[in-house]
């Protein structure tokens, strides 16, 4: 008992005083992306983390607020912990054109697993979760590149039906973001502390002052059916797209390595709220559970 309390003790201490992450530059078709890692000397496995349709990856997965940076937490346990910035968030500039589309997107989130496999040469390939645009993201790349991933995490996901097409202005609008945007997804009563919900859109404003213009949206297909990763749906019990559609997502899968998991107390932010560290737990149990076959380099 004293070994394991002990173990405990060094974990929170290792979270507690972890550095800043560090930045790399991935060259995707002569355009840089910045992706952020966070990760132990000696990793077990890796994942990449997509963030959503409006703010960045640090915001999300590596909160300066008090034990919620969920990069720390995941590097603690033995995974080298990546976050990319897409195009137009965070610290990677906009794509020449001024937008960004499914088909980009996933050809990024692609090579970005790709260059971590290479860097990394792990038993495994990448793990890959996305959070909510994050996870049609994340989605879309299981259908179209399955060979790039290991696992495949499905956090917040949004409807998977036909997206309409939109017609798009003739030039991205560039709208500013917003300090009650930022703070939207927060809505189960005492889920989240009010320091944490400042810090969270305080750091989501600075990191992205301007809203990404996205188009060509009817690009994204979801066909469960083509997902043969094994997959973890993950949800905040009171998120407002957990749905009974869901159900029927996750009977279609193609994969039987499959898991959905509703996380009590919580919504669409569960992962910085009180329930982030039952979130990291529900990560690690599906992405660190042993696989007879799994994705060898």
């Amino acid at each position: 008992m004293r070994f394991f309390a002990a173990l405990a003790l060094w974990a929170l201490a290792a979270v507690s005083l972890a550095a800043p992450p560090q930045r790399h530059l991935v060259d995707v078709d002569g355009f840089s992306i910045t992706v952020w890692e966070k990760s132990p000397r000696k990793p077990r496995a890796a994942i990449l983390l997509v963030h959503g349709r409006t703010w960045s990856a640090l915001p999300n997965f590596d909160l300066q607020a008090p034990d919620r940076s969920v990069m720390d937490h995941l590097s603690a346990l033995g995974y080298a912990t990546y976050a990319i910035d897409q195009r137009g968030y965070g610290a990677t500039p906009r794509d020449p054109t001024g937008w960004l589309t499914p088909a980009r997107a996933a050809d990024d989130v692609s090579a970005t697993l790709r260059w971590i496999d290479k860097q990394r040469r792990l038993p495994s390939r990448p793990a890959l979760l996305g959070y909510s645009r994050g996870a049609h993201v994340a989605l879309f790349v299981a259908q179209r590149d399955p060979g790039a991933l290991s696992s495949l995490i499905l956090y917040a996901l949004p409807g998977v039906g036909p997206m309409a097409e939109a017609v798009a202005p003739p030039e991205p609008p560039r709208r500013p973001t917003t300090r009650f945007a930022a703070a939207e997804d927060f809505i189960t009563p005492g889920a989240a502390s009010r320091d944490v919900i400042e810090a969270y859109v305080t750091q989501a404003v600075a990191a992205n002052p301007v809203r990404v213009d996205w188009r060509d949206e009817a690009e994204f297909e979801f066909d469960a059916g083509k997902v043969s990763a094994p997959t973890l749906l993950l949800y905040g019990a009171n998120d407002p797209l957990l749905d009974d559609t869901k159900a029927t997502f996750f009977a279609a899968l193609a994969t039987r390595d499959r898991a959905f998991v509703v996380l009590p107390d919580s919504d669409h932010a569960a992962h910085v709220e009180n329930s982030h560290l039952a979130w990291v737990r529900a990560v690690d149990m599906f992405v660190g559970m042993p696989r007879a076959a799994a994705a060898a380099n």
